[in-house]
């Protein structure tokens, strides 16, 4: 994701076209095909709060009524600040689709005991049944990876106080976005952390991200408490890019027999790590379910109902359904198509969340700081 000059012109404009766009989506269709189904696009909310945060990463659905969360809503997190610096995002916004209405559900300070570096909010980022929020931060001094810290995850209760983090040597600049298993007492979190020596002047590709799966307990009352910590993937590629930040493994789902599908951003492919929940070992990067065809920098990725993968692209503005079974690339839909960038839409897609509803998806759109809906 480029670095976005982002102006109130172009959220009016925004405003203006996407509030119910019916776009020419796909390329090639296919039986079975959900995206096939999706017809119309509009524009849910602005994603830029009070303090004029911007560029909006993570997105994650509210599963219950708890404290400040109300089950259904969306919750949105900004990497970028109001001067438009990477890695100095600290706010994550809740959009109601029941009011319409956008709020400011926490504004965490920019310096924080605990995270090492400061504050950037990824595009990890977990809500939890009891109402606790898990959010990734990779950070920087100066909006370039080249002051990267080492990051770390934030613990937020339902109101969006800081509650704690979780910080160690397992953890380096947690990246991708978080799938997890929620059993209300008890939680298991994925994140990949991208940061192992990744940062600072020097741009080569390192083979050093990982895939952290981590144990909570959760107490009546009482922030999560790491119970358990395993490497379930590793030797990923990752970069320092001046236009993007980072660039490593950075979407995560989980699959109905138990395996993990990460988006390989840097290989342009997605693969899957066996047994996800339960092995005690490294799957290495995993086994790749498919590669190269439509993908272009695959980034976040989602389960529809049918059981595909929607794969966005970081490179244009496509999603990608891949039958994750078979490796078929089923359909591919246009998603932005806007013409500032090279290709159109490149560089403006980033998170990606099934709507709770079981009715399509919400998207961000970063080149203009906006969250939308397809349906």
């Amino acid at each position: 994701m480029t670095t976005r000059k982002t102006s109130s012109t172009l959220l009016a404009a925004a405003s203006c076209l996407a509030l119910a766009v019916a776009l020419p989506m796909h390329a090639q269709a296919d039986t079975g095909s959900y995206l096939s189904g999706i017809k119309t696009h509009h524009l849910a909310t602005s994603a830029v709060p009070e303090n004029g945060d911007q560029n909006p990463y993570a997105m994650a659905t509210v599963p219950a009524t708890v404290g400040g969360l109300t089950k259904g809503d969306l919750l949105v997190d900004n990497f970028n600040n109001k001067g438009n610096l990477q890695g100095l995002g600290t706010t994550i916004i809740n959009y109601s689709p029941a009011t319409g209405k956008m709020t400011t559900f926490a504004t965490i300070p920019a310096t924080l005991a605990g995270c090492p570096g400061g504050v950037g909010l990824t595009t990890a980022l977990a809500v939890l049944k009891s109402g606790w929020v898990i959010v990734g931060s990779a950070p920087s001094t100066d909006g370039t990876s080249k002051t990267l810290g080492q990051g770390c995850l934030i613990i937020l209760d339902s109101k969006g106080s800081v509650a704690g983090t979780i910080t160690d040597a397992d953890i380096a600049d947690p990246w991708g976005n978080m799938a997890w298993i929620d059993n209300g007492d008890t939680a298991t979190l994925f994140v990949s952390n991208v940061g192992f020596g990744t940062g600072g002047a020097n741009t080569a590709v390192k083979n050093t991200a990982t895939v952290l799966r981590i144990g909570l307990e959760i107490a009546d009352g009482k922030a999560p408490v790491v119970t358990s910590k395993t490497v379930i993937g590793s030797g990923f590629s990752s970069t320092p890019d001046a236009s993007v930040f980072l660039i490593g493994p950075t979407g995560l789902a989980l699959g109905k027999n138990g395996e993990l599908y990460v988006s390989d951003a840097i290989n342009n492919q997605v693969v899957k790590i066996a047994d996800a929940a339960t092995r005690t070992d490294s799957a290495g990067t995993g086994t790749v379910v498919t590669k190269g065809g439509k993908l272009n920098r695959p980034l976040a990725l989602a389960t529809a109902p049918n059981g595909n993968l929607l794969v966005v692209n970081g490179l244009d503005g496509y999603v990608v359904e891949v039958d994750p079974a078979t490796g078929k690339q089923v359909d591919t839909a246009a998603l932005d198509t806007d013409e500032a960038q090279t290709p159109p839409g490149s560089g403006d897609l980033f998170g990606i969340v099934m709507n709770p509803s079981g009715k399509g998806f919400y998207y961000v759109e970063d080149d203009v700081n906006t969250v939308v809906e397809a349906k």
